[in-house]
């Protein structure tokens, strides 16, 4: 999976968010859904191949790393 940032209007929801970057349903987390991180900044969770596909004039592409706990043995 990928985290891409977006601009978009407070108010946008998920479905905004895949018809501006041209993704499906199946292209995204809807349990993760769109996070707002700072004014007219939106986050969402996509597959690897939906990030290859969107346009990096629209979005930046980042990378959603598996977190395990630490084991200490």
């Amino acid at each position: 999976m990928a985290i891409i940032q977006i601009r978009l209007p407070p108010e946008s929801t998920l479905d905004d968010a895949l018809r501006l970057l041209g993704l499906s349903d199946d292209d995204a987390d809807a349990d993760f859904g769109l996070v707002a991180v700072a004014p007219g900044r939106h986050v969402l969770r996509v597959t690897e191949e939906a990030a290859r596909r969107v346009s990096h004039e629209l979005a930046e592409v980042f990378s959603d790393p598996r977190i395990e706990p630490h084991d200490p043995g």
